[in-house]
């Protein structure tokens, strides 16, 4: 794969939420992209810079979604809107030939009654479910490449496949009967949805379950499980609150199918993520942590297995808004427009 000889045109819908703010942050420094329009609703008119200072030197006017998705002519569009936005505005730039990769979550469950069930609302273009690619590469790198509309995991769903997936496909632990623990910083809620439970004074010093069993990322996991391992998988997820500004950490507990031990359960995340360049196998001895993962793209994944209980432990952390969100849309966007899928996202995290 080679850099374009012309830049690819992008613009990003939503650009002043932490998902859009996020993706400016890798655009600016991919070698190979050209930003020429950002979005807000909010701010419409106003410059990029008067809302975030700190992108001096991208000096653009936010206009409207509905005009900023064609404006500049981009060939891929970007749309870190809030639910049941892209369902709307996405078809028409997929019309005149445009990409797009969705990080919301219109177009990643196939089945619109499950999204009206969990989202509160009916799907606006049921068409294009089927022909949506779901975009975790280290899971269905070849079906992106390519691709015309990307609906980007969801951040706990990512941590959580990452985990859980590669055993699936091994036939190594049972698709029923797996529970989820997943723990997120304050930056998941999104930053229009920073209401009490998310100020500093309520969440610093505190931990807290929230939408137990009924979580909209649920029937995600559910769906891209039973694809991975061919039969239906049944969750119990539970996500919980934690203080600090970004990471997902998940423990993940899934029922053994026969004995083995952590060595073969690490071999076979070896051998699922031999050349993925953003998922680091951990070995026996070590831990993940969120720390690690911070302001990069990058998942450490790792097992143990409780022969007692006759389950595996699998744990992961990420960046919710790296891999788990904005960083993962730019990896898609490699992927799909022929790019090397490390290029402009090779960056180590912040520390401390």
């Amino acid at each position: 794969m080679t850099t374009p000889a012309h830049p690819i045109r992008v613009a990003v819908i939503a650009a002043t939420g932490y998902g859009g703010i996020e993706l400016l942050r890798w655009l600016t420094a991919h070698p190979a992209v050209e930003i020429v329009a950002v979005s807000s609703e909010s701010s419409a008119g106003q410059p990029l810079t008067a809302v975030y200072p700190h992108l001096a030197g991208l000096e653009m006017a936010l206009l409207p979604a509905a005009e900023a998705r064609f404006h500049g002519e981009p060939q891929v569009v970007f749309f870190a809107t809030p639910n049941g936005t892209a369902m709307q505005l996405a078809p028409a730039v997929l019309a005149r030939g445009g990409k797009v990769i969705d990080l919301s979550a219109d177009f990643r469950l196939k089945d619109p009654a499950v999204y009206a069930a969990y989202y509160g609302r009916a799907h606006g273009a049921t068409d294009w479910l089927a022909r949506a690619v779901y975009g975790l590469p280290e899971l269905d790198r070849e079906a992106l490449r390519g691709a015309a509309l990307v609906a980007n995991p969801g951040c706990y769903p990512t941590a959580a496949l990452l985990a859980l997936a590669p055993l699936l496909r091994a036939g190594l632990i049972a698709p029923r009967g797996i529970i989820i623990d997943s723990k997120s910083g304050v930056s998941g809620a999104g930053r229009t949805a920073l209401q009490t439970p998310y100020l500093y004074a309520e969440a610093n010093e505190d931990v807290s379950a929230y939408t137990v069993g009924a979580h909209r990322h649920q029937p995600e996991i559910e769906q891209q499980l039973t694809a991975a391992g061919g039969e239906e998988a049944v969750i119990t997820f539970t996500p919980h609150l934690i203080p600090m500004t970004r990471g997902i950490f998940t423990t993940a507990y899934g029922p053994l199918t026969r004995a083995c031990a952590t060595d073969e359960v690490l071999a076979i995340y070896r051998d699922a993520y031999a050349g993925s360049p953003f998922v680091t196998v951990l070995d026996a001895t070590t831990l993940p942590h969120t720390k690690w993962c911070a302001g990069s793209n990058r998942a450490f994944v790792t097992a143990r297995v409780d022969a007692r209980a006759g389950r595996v432990v699998a744990l992961a952390a990420i960046d919710n808004l790296g891999k788990g969100m904005s960083g993962q849309a730019v990896q898609n966007m490699n992927l799909l427009c022929g790019l090397d899928e490390a290029t402009g996202l090779e960056r180590p995290a912040v520390y401390p």
